[in-house]
């Protein structure tokens, strides 16, 4: 298990940035449009004129604290737009809960998954709470065989047209809707076994058949069950959650106890979204990966 903690900043790319930041804000670019979102960690005083934020194409108002409320429109928007991040292509989205059908921090992820994959295809790759498949589609861009698994309908068709959308329609991706938790306990009794596995668990959901997952609860028992999927000469482990109750240092000592004893690097820390050209920024989720030698 690594010493200490790894902070994996994301400052934007062509088609996302975090333009600014401040008063429990941020203000973001998604494609051609500007968006003005609540963020409790940002503290400070935003660096723009109110001119700026006042300017932007839709602002999420909240609700509550559970990321419910409504989006106000400046001007009529498309329910969708194309983004991109290299090679692969995904649409944006207002949806009901302030997020746009993806989570931009999580490019140091998909940077880091990109670079553990070149080189090497046909690898199996498990995808677990996949939501609209970034990260599986960065995997089959690599020539990776992907189980892309969530239980939202919704989001697996999304997913789909991501794939559409990228030119990988036609690439081995199974896309597969179901509890995750019910998923992998039937890969274990089947002896299936995957290369690498990804997990993006939420804090709580249900599945499509109204199976409830709870992630303090539930977790341990997951990371075992994939542990036990993982091939002889698997490549990786990569684990991602989004709760304040968690730490980095959880996820890897998690980590540990299941992959006891096999060789490799224990890697923990966050994922931190910073205001395009660095400085002020915020870690919103927490990372514990696996990698073999």
């Amino acid at each position: 298990m690594a010493d200490g903690p790894v902070v994996m900043k994301t400052t934007g790319w062509a088609d996302y940035g975090m333009i600014d930041s401040g008063g429990g804000r941020k203000l973001e670019r998604y494609g051609p449009y500007r968006v003005a979102r609540p963020e409790a960690q940002h503290l400070w005083t935003p660096a723009l004129p109110a001119a700026d934020w006042a300017a932007a194409d839709a602002v999420f108002e909240a609700s509550d604290e559970e990321d419910a409320g409504r989006w106000r429109f400046s001007r009529p928007l498309p329910e969708s737009w194309p983004m991109a991040w290299r090679g692969v292509k995904f649409h944006g989205r207002f949806t009901a809960f302030r997020h746009l059908a993806v989570f931009p921090e999580q490019a140091a992820n998909w940077v880091w998954l990109d670079d553990r994959l070149a080189g090497r295809p046909s690898l199996r790759i498990l995808n677990l709470f996949g939501y609209t498949g970034v990260a599986s589609l960065v995997a089959a861009a690599r020539g990776a065989q992907v189980t892309h698994v969530d239980a939202s309908k919704k989001a697996v068709a999304w997913a789909r047209e991501n794939a559409a959308l990228s030119g990988l329609a036609g690439a081995p991706v199974r896309w597969i809707c179901e509890d995750a938790r019910k998923y992998v306990q039937r890969e274990a009794r089947r002896g299936s076994r995957y290369d690498g596995i990804i997990l993006d668990p939420p804090k709580y959901g249900r599945g499509p058949t109204g199976e409830v997952w709870r992630l303090y609860e539930d977790l341990p028992e997951l990371i075992a069950l994939c542990a036990g999927l993982l091939s002889d000469d698997a490549s990786f482990l990569l684990l991602n959650a989004y709760s304040e109750r968690l730490s980095g240092l959880a996820l890897a000592g998690l980590l540990g106890q299941a992959l006891a004893g096999r060789a490799g690097v224990i890697d923990w820390g966050e994922l931190a979204l910073v205001e395009e050209g660095g400085g002020r920024g915020a870690g919103l989720s927490f990372f514990a990966r696996w990698s073999a030698p």
